[in-house]
């Protein structure tokens, strides 16, 4: 007894270990072989994404397993008029691997000051077994912080809190470590992630990004001539040709710019100026190439275009998700009618049942909310259309009129 009681004793005494450490699970060396949880593998395409089933993770725990590393930290971005902002934020750091002699502390070197806005799109598959890892490699530019971090799936069904990424009833992550979340992903649908930790802050600063998950339908057989889906319709009525993941979020920089000067922070006069689709003001909503570098130092920094693209007679779905956290935002299209068909990452109505869908044209978007829109282009005439906020205010990027949160549909035949 007495040495139970000893051992518990110098368990609570001791401070709790962590570290870097990224996991994708695997048997090695063949199947059916002790797991190894420290594996990691190369990123074969470079789609910021380990999948089985595309050979890139040997003697995988299941066809369907998923491996993602994400990391944590600080960095810089410019807004439209060049406007430089301090942000916290997400990188992808899938594929990375210590070189000989090192340890994966070197993910802290090589992902310091890297931070994008937003955060790296991830995409998924219903059915996905998801090893996500987040490593978080501290904020170089406010030394003074400690800040944890942590990945908060809005909207996924998680079965236990423990992954849920709130710090009131989940694990958050402090400098220097790394958890790997666990999803077994059983819905289709338009999400979205964020920090949560201290989240009105931490979001304001940029830790947000897309997130969404293709459904089983996909596999096929084709409906109505479509192979692609929103969910899991039974009729195909969710079916499009190209689609686009469209989130909004904006910046105030006042709170931005006292951030990296280390004074108080204005919670309840955040007044957002920088209005965006995809961390860009228009017109950079529509470059799909570098941006000006006389405007946007860091190239890397912004790196998602918001540009809608399809051929006349596509139908063209737009995933749109807000995580604004000052203000509801409408979204209009002049000359394409919206069909809503799906809201809250699940599709209107049951299987088979397209009553609950409806026409419009506009959407009006909370922070937190997600709305699943098709454009029918058929019969549209080819041109370049826009997709804006009627918020007014909010076409602007701070002081210059005509930027903001805008983008264009290009309605175009191939050449």
């Amino acid at each position: 007894m007495s040495l139970a009681v000893g051992l518990i004793v110098a368990a609570v005494a001791l401070p709790a270990q962590a570290g870097v450490f990224p996991q994708c699970p695997t048997r090695d060396p063949a199947p059916g072989s002790p797991i190894v949880y420290g594996s990691w593998f190369a990123d074969g395409n470079g789609d910021g994404v380990l999948r089985a089933s595309d050979g890139e993770i040997p003697n995988a725990l299941s066809p369907n397993q998923v491996c993602v590393h994400l990391t944590a930290g600080d960095g810089f971005t410019n807004m439209a008029d060049g406007r430089e902002q301090y942000i916290f934020g997400f990188a992808n750091a899938t594929g990375f691997m210590p070189m000989e002699g090192e340890t994966w502390d070197a993910v802290m070197m090589a992902y310091m000051e890297t931070a994008v806005f937003p955060a790296p799109t991830l995409t998924f598959r219903e059915g996905d077994e998801v090893y996500l890892s987040l490593t978080n490699v501290g904020m170089i530019n406010r030394p003074d912080l400690f800040d944890p971090h942590s990945v908060h799936w809005h909207g996924f069904p998680n079965a236990s809190a423990v992954f849920d990424g709130v710090p009131d009833a989940s694990i958050i992550i402090n400098m220097g470590s790394t958890l790997t979340y666990y999803y077994q992903v059983v819905e289709a649908g338009t999400f979205m992630y964020h920090c949560h930790v201290e989240a009105t802050e931490h979001m304001q600063m940029g830790m947000l990004g897309n997130l969404y998950v293709t459904p089983l339908q996909d596999a096929g057989p084709a409906l109505n001539g479509f192979t692609m889906f929103a969910y899991n319709d039974g009729d195909g009525s969710t079916g499009y040709d190209v689609d686009y993941p469209i989130q909004i979020a904006a910046f105030d920089p006042l709170f931005h710019e006292l951030h990296i000067d280390v004074q108080p922070l204005p919670f309840a006069d955040m007044d957002d100026k920088y209005p965006m689709l995809n961390g860009r003001g228009y017109p950079d909503t529509v470059n799909n190439g570098a941006l000006d570098p006389a405007l946007h130092p860091r190239p890397n920094a912004a790196p998602v275009s918001s540009l809608i693209e399809a051929s006349p007679g596509d139908r063209i779905l737009l995933r749109i998700s807000s995580l604004s956290t000052t203000s509801y935002h409408t979204l209009t299209v002049q000359g394409i009618p919206m069909q809503v068909v799906g809201k809250g990452s699940r599709k209107l109505g049951p299987v088979n049942d397209t009553s609950q869908y409806y026409t419009t044209n506009s959407i009006t978007i909370g922070g937190g909310q997600a709305i699943d829109v098709i454009l029918d282009t058929a019969g549209i005439p080819e041109g370049t259309y826009f997709l804006y906020t009627t918020n007014l205010d909010h076409l602007a990027n701070e002081a210059e009129d005509f930027g903001g949160m805008m983008t264009e549909i290009r309605i175009q035949a191939p050449l």
